[in-house]
């Protein structure tokens, strides 16, 4: 049996789709048959050669993705849950490995810095070949999260819970999210989204949206958003903090989440909270992107800052969880955007990046 796969032959260069063998999975290893895959922001980052891809040319991209088993390794019976499993099971899994072992693993802080360590010297041309999400079958590895899907979750809104739902349930998990509060969101794109909904539900007052194109802001408010900073209607960062200190009595937020991507707002950020604030960065993720903050406005006026990569092997369950009891509450159908055959991947990242660059929100899909 073979299989076909998309290959990443380098920034800015046309992917290639080729067929390989389908081999049997190891005995604590799980061959899934993917259904659906995202084309990610950190994706198109890649494709960009904004930041380094998962695996060198000619690599095999994507990592938001879904799918039901197809074999079983004679070792591996159940989910990380210890539920068990068997053939055709829906399932949903992390794309990374933490390794256990270095100091970051030892000391129990999330992101481990070797956590694609088993994949990330590998190309397609190494056997088992389906070492990402854009192909038809990828293989979980021993060790790696993999959890049941409930029934009631279409693949539309499970194949990207991996990635931009579970690393925001974690980040707001760690900087905390109290009743009542006012949480800013420094961007309206997925990520963005994703955190008004969830910091919703998890009890935030007044929830104010920070962007600059009416279609995210629109997202944003049918998402749960009370307010909306247009950076177009107010250009001027200072006059930007007044508004939230106006909507906050003065005081300033309680909690804002840096999401979008660009270094330069964290100073803007850092402004807007309260003596006492907690300041959440997951946006930026490119190398090298600086950007001046003063110290003072942390130290002096204390401030808890956090950056959060990845998330801890409790998040996915959970993260399916809310899904399951928030699906019909929140528009989750405006997040999809066109659906493409795998032999058209190079038109969905073209449109999927055109749609970045004009700020739209809904992620290609690829179905295979």
């Amino acid at each position: 049996m073979n299989g076909r796969i998309v290959v990443f032959n380098g920034p800015r260069t046309d992917f290639t789709v080729r067929e390989y063998p389908v081999a049997d999975p190891g005995p604590d290893e799980i061959l899934v048959k993917v259904t659906q895959a995202c084309v990610c922001g950190s994706d198109l980052h890649m494709w960009r050669g904004e930041t380094p891809p998962f695996q060198k040319p000619p690599g095999v991209p994507g990592h938001e993705m879904t799918g039901i088993i197809a074999k079983l390794g004679r070792d591996r019976h159940t989910d990380t849950l210890g539920r068990p499993l068997k053939e055709g099971d829906r399932v949903a899994y992390a794309y990374f490995i933490p390794c256990g072992s270095c100091w970051a693993c030892l000391s129990g802080t999330t992101g481990c810095p070797n956590r694609y360590r088993l994949r990330a010297a590998l190309t397609v041309e190494d056997p088992p070949h389906f070492h990402g999400a854009y192909a038809d079958y990828y293989y979980l590895l021993p060790r790696q999260w993999v959890y049941k899907v409930p029934d009631e979750l279409p693949d539309d809104l499970v194949a990207p819970v991996n990635c931009a739902l579970s690393q925001v349930v974690y980040g707001l998990h760690r900087i905390g999210i109290w009743l009542g509060d006012t949480v800013v969101i420094q961007g309206a794109g997925g990520l963005g989204i994703n955190a008004i909904a969830v910091a919703r539900d998890m009890g935030a007052g007044r929830i104010i949206a920070v962007d600059a194109v009416p279609e995210r802001l629109a997202l944003a408010r049918a998402f749960g958003a009370d307010a909306m900073i247009d950076l177009r209607e107010i250009p001027n960062r200072a006059d930007r903090v007044a508004r939230v200190k106006e909507l906050t009595g003065g005081v300033g937020a309680d909690v804002c989440v840096e999401v979008a991507g660009v270094a330069n707002v964290v100073q803007e950020g850092l402004e807007m909270l309260r003596v006492g604030g907690r300041y959440l960065m997951m946006g930026n993720i490119v190398p090298g992107a600086a950007a001046e903050i003063v110290p003072h406005d942390a130290v002096r006026q204390p401030k808890n800052l956090l950056g959060v990569l990845a998330y801890d092997a409790w998040v996915i369950p959970r993260a399916m969880d809310w899904l399951t009891r928030a699906r019909h509450r929140f528009p989750f159908d405006r997040l999809v955007a066109g659906r493409y055959p795998l032999e058209q991947v190079n038109q969905a990242f073209q449109e999927a990046d055109w749609a970045a660059k004009a700020g739209q929100v809904p992620r290609a899909i690829l179905t295979c």
